[in-house]
């Protein structure tokens, strides 16, 4: 049997990740190991499939967790991003190749020299946003500045919505990933560059009187700013533009909803002491009560449309809240759990948009790069698709020496892209593009 693949984390948007490589490891002779905190999801996401196992593991057992990595050729994690820097630890240490869809943060900044001196790959930000953002945002930067153009504007939106056929609640909106950082979208506020001004936002600033785009085949939709846009404008090389954002894209009725919900307080994380036997309603209305909301609340429910959102979420029902909810944040997850709950036969949405401004010469060009993909069902979503597949696409590409750069990297080098780029094209996920000469 030939090299063996440990992947950790068999949530949601592992699902269309452990089916391809599954698939791979049949035709290669691989070997795959999926391990999951708990040992049920991971057994039944394995489904019995040849050339693998699945278990539990306690991922924060460090003997446990090392015990796999040591065992393993390349390790592909899939845990929350607050748990990555554990199994890259783990994989400095034991020398292994770590592939991750997690964003590069400071702790795996702080080994990057030591990736480096050990000649390893360690792969980050290669699912849907970030990964597959700026692997076709690099594509066409890459061929503007090949044909000698200058750019002055770039705008990347992304976001996971509902397909319009399984559009059947207010807030426009299901969950296909990992309900947590709903609740912490917008949280750390925004800072981007808009002609040519950095601009700041606060979380209370963030929803509100979000901007619209309209994107071919889906339409108007309403954006907002992601946490820190001017980090990536060292890593693009878009020096001197004047617009530099990356944003998330939803259904305009989703962000006037979030809005209220954020100005509401509903989001708070501060622990609070929840009486047996409290319902939603009383823990809502003694919350609003407490912090001085009423009239915010009556501005509300004013307005039809918001009413309508607030009493769908179950805000006003008489369902006792579980002794383990802590927080408004906690309870807010649970209630939305339910009722954004992507039903078996619905299907989930993701669109992405690239807007690039450039000039060659004195003439001004605009580019519109768009993908829109549909998922199957609850379980194959386009979220899954998105996250999972050029995640598992890199892991086969390095598997047979197609990539060999070494060191801490996301893909934004075309000896990445290229060959990753082609096989989403095969699976579907291909982009459209408009130009515009003015």
């Amino acid at each position: 049997m030939g090299p063996s693949i440990l992947i950790i984390g068999a949530g949601k948007s592992a699902t269309v990740l452990i089916q391809y490589l599954q698939q791979k490891a049949v035709e290669n002779d691989w070997y795959i190991l999926l391990a999951d905190g708990d040992a049920e999801t991971a057994k039944n996401k394995w489904n019995n499939a040849p050339n693998g196992t699945a278990l539990g593991v306690n991922i924060e057992n460090e003997l446990d967790r090392q015990n796999l990595v040591q065992k393993a050729d390349i390790v592909v994690s899939m845990l929350p991003a607050h748990l990555h820097f554990l199994v890259a630890k783990d994989c400095l240490h034991f020398e292994k190749p770590l592939f991750t869809a997690s964003y590069v943060d400071d702790n795996m900044r702080s080994i990057a020299a030591e990736i480096a001196s050990k000649q390893l790959l360690f792969l980050c930000e290669m699912g849907l946003d970030p990964g597959i953002d700026h692997m076709s945002a690099m594509a066409i930067i890459d061929e503007i500045h090949a044909k000698g153009g200058k750019i002055t504007s770039f705008k990347s939106h992304c976001g996971g919505l509902v397909a319009p056929e399984s559009d059947d609640n207010p807030w426009h909106y299901k969950i296909s990933w990992n309900p947590r950082n709903i609740i912490l979208a917008g949280k750390a506020g925004a800072i981007y560059l808009e002609n040519g001004v950095t601009v700041n936002k606060d979380y209370t600033q963030i929803f509100d009187q979000t901007p619209i785009v309209d994107v071919a085949g889906v339409g108007p939709l309403a954006y907002y700013p992601n946490r820190n846009s001017l980090s990536y404008i060292d890593t693009y090389q878009l020096h001197g533009v004047k617009d530099f954002v990356r944003t998330t894209l939803r259904y305009p009725a989703f962000c006037t909803g979030w809005n209220a919900i954020v100005q509401l307080q509903l989001t708070d994380e501060t622990l609070i002491t929840i009486a047996p036997d409290t319902t939603v309603k009383n823990w809502f209305d003694q919350h609003i009560q407490s912090k001085g909301l009423g009239d915010q609340l009556a501005k509300c429910m004013q307005d039809p449309a918001l009413k309508q959102q607030l009493e769908f979420i179950g805000l006003y029902e008489n369902t006792l809240i579980p002794a383990q909810f802590n927080s408004n944040a906690t309870i807010l997850q649970w209630l939305l759990e339910g009722k954004w709950k992507l039903a078996d036969t619905d299907k989930d949405l993701v669109v992405m948009l690239h807007e690039i401004e450039y000039s060659i010469g004195s003439r001004p060009f605009k580019i519109d790069s768009s993908m829109v993909l549909t998922g199957d069902d609850a379980i194959h979503t386009a979220m899954a698709k998105t996250v999972g597949l050029p995640l598992a696409m890199g892991v086969c590409a390095y598997l047979k020496g197609e990539i060999k750069m070494t060191g801490l990297h996301i893909p934004m080098d075309a000896r990445i892209y290229q060959p990753i780029l082609k096989s989403l094209a095969q699976e579907g996920i291909v982009f459209q593009e408009t130009l515009t000469a003015y």
